[in-house]
């Protein structure tokens, strides 16, 4: 049973991302209208203006999104191989046939690397 405390919690971790999103939201628009306030001025003077995307570029930090999924691939595999066998060798009793449980993400590891490995021969 939950406390109210929890419940709480909760509550202001809702809150906390509706009101990050709004935010986002509210920024976004700020920009976009001071970029068309821009362009009409400019429009205006007759001065042309090259055609700038709306939304800024997401690849700030630099990692070729080619990369992302063998990255990530090799990461779950990774931990999911040495969680299962962790819980392997340190389950005892009736737990010890929990050592499986980490496998679907074992699985999804080897599924995003073969799925990296098909797309790039399908490319060439």
């Amino acid at each position: 049973m939950a406390s109210i405390g929890e419940g709480m919690g909760a509550l202001a971790l809702a809150g906390g991302i509706v009101g990050y999103l709004f935010v986002t939201h509210q920024t976004k628009q700020k920009r976009l209208e001071i970029i068309h306030q821009e362009r009409l001025i400019a429009m205006e003077k007759g001065i042309p203006l090259p055609e700038l995307p709306l939304e800024p570029s997401t690849n700030a930090g630099g990692m070729d999104s080619q990369r992302v999924l063998p990255i990530l691939g090799i990461v779950l595999l990774s931990l999911a191989a040495g969680a299962m066998v962790m819980m392997y060798l340190v389950l005892t009793g009736e737990n010890h046939r929990l050592w499986v449980v980490p496998l679907p993400f074992l699985f999804l590891g080897v599924g995003l690397i073969a799925f990296d490995l098909m797309s790039r021969k399908s490319e060439r």
